[in-house]
C-alpha cells in the first residue's frame, strides 16, 4: 500500500506532522513518504493573481504527490476551530488545478492539539467539505491533549485512545486486503 502522510501546518514543529506520521507507521505493509507542506509554498490564492499567473506549479506538484497514493493519512491543525491559513490556502490552490483532487484517495483523517477538543472543529469541516473534493473518507480519529497522551519514545500512552487508535487502522487496513 502506497502511502502519503500530509500534516496541515508549516510549523517546523507541526504536531499534526508528527502524529500523521506515527500513525502512518501503524500500516506496516506501506511504503509511506511525508509530504511538507513548506515544500508546496504558493502565494495566497486571489482571482488576479491566477488570471494574471496561472496556477502554481507547486499546486500541481501536491496533486500528482497525493494521487500516487492509495492511503492519504492526514493530520489537520487547528487555528479558530478551523484550517490552518496555509492548509486553506494550499487546499483553494488545489481546487483550482482540479476540483476532485482527492478523487480516487482514500483519507485517514486526523487531528490532534494540545487542548481537550482534539481539533475536532478542524475535523467537523474537512469531514463535510474533503468529499466534495473527491475524498473517501475511511476513517477519522482525534486525539486530545497532545503532549499528555504522545511520547515521542513510546508513541500513544493512553490505553483507550491507543485501543480506538488501532480499531481505525485495522479496519483501513482490511479495505485494502
Amino acid at each position: 500500500m502506497k502511502i502519503k502522510v500530509l500534516g496541515g501546518s508549516t510549523s517546523k514543529k507541526s504536531i499534526n506532522k508528527i502524529w500523521a506520521s506515527y500513525v502512518a507507521g501503524l500500516f506496516d505493509e506501506g511504503q509511506v513518504e511525508v509530504l511538507d507542506l513548506n515544500d508546496y509554498k504558493m502565494p495566497i490564492y486571489d482571482e488576479d493573481y491566477e488570471q494574471e499567473h496561472g496556477v502554481p506549479f507547486e499546486a500541481i506538484k501536491l496533486i500528482e504527490k497525493l494521487q500516487e497514493g492509495e492511503l492519504l493519512v492526514i493530520s489537520l491543525s487547528e487555528h479558530n476551530g478551523s484550517y490552518t491559513a496555509a492548509f486553506k490556502n494550499t487546499f483553494d490552490w488545489l481546487s483550482r488545478v482540479e476540483s476532485k483532487f482527492f478523487k480516487g484517495i482514500r483519507v485517514f483523517l486526523m487531528a490532534t492539539s494540545p487542548g481537550s477538543r482534539g481539533g475536532i472543529g478542524v475535523l467537523e469541516a474537512a469531514r463535510a467539505r474533503f468529499p466534495i473534493h473527491g475524498a473517501d473518507i475511511v476513517g477519522q480519529f482525534s486525539l486530545p491533549f497532545f503532549d499528555e497522551n504522545f511520547k515521542f519514545e513510546k508513541g500513544l500512552i493512553n490505553q483507550q485512545l491507543k485501543d480506538r487508535l488501532f480499531e481505525e487502522v485495522n479496519n483501513i487496513k482490511h479495505l485494502f486486503k
